[in-house]
């Protein structure tokens, strides 16, 4: 993984925009092979924070959705963006048909939302996303495993 240390470790967001703009910011700087955890309540942000990523990859954000009902979505850009979405699942590896495991490959980037859902461990250098409301549109951002 080739994450700069230098972005923020923690942030606060006003408003949807700015959560993108910091997802964004992260999308371009990651190299290929990078997976992202996103942790947060319904509602805290991550398909906005994902959008955001998805500019920094140079995919349009416009075709970027919440994947519930489609688990896994495909995004071709500067990196591939794979966007997983478990909310639907149990957690009793149910992500194993998706085959996660394979991604995100060396031109690629997995961004997982409710990682909290996965059964089986996660890779060890995994970037971890958790949102949290922080009062009306404002999001606590802590990004935690970068280099």
């Amino acid at each position: 993984m080739n994450t700069p240390a230098s972005l923020a470790s923690e942030a606060v967001t006003a408003s949807e925009a700015e959560t993108a703009s910091l997802g964004e910011a992260l999308g371009k700087r990651l190299r290929g092979g990078e997976t992202l955890l996103l942790h947060g309540e319904l509602g805290a942000g991550k398909t906005a924070f994902v959008r955001g990523l998805a500019r920094g990859l140079d995919v349009d954000p416009a075709e970027v959705v919440s994947p519930t009902f489609v688990m896994l979505t495909r995004y071709a850009g500067r990196l591939t963006l794979h966007h997983a979405d478990l909310y639907r699942l149990a957690g009793a590896g149910d992500e194993r048909e998706l085959g996660l495991e394979e991604l995100p490959g060396p031109n690629g980037v997995l961004a997982v939302e409710w990682a909290e859902r996965l059964a089986l461990a996660p890779k060890t250098d995994c970037i971890r996303v958790t949102l949290q409301h922080a009062g009306g549109d404002s999001r606590r951002v802590r990004i935690e495993g970068m280099r």
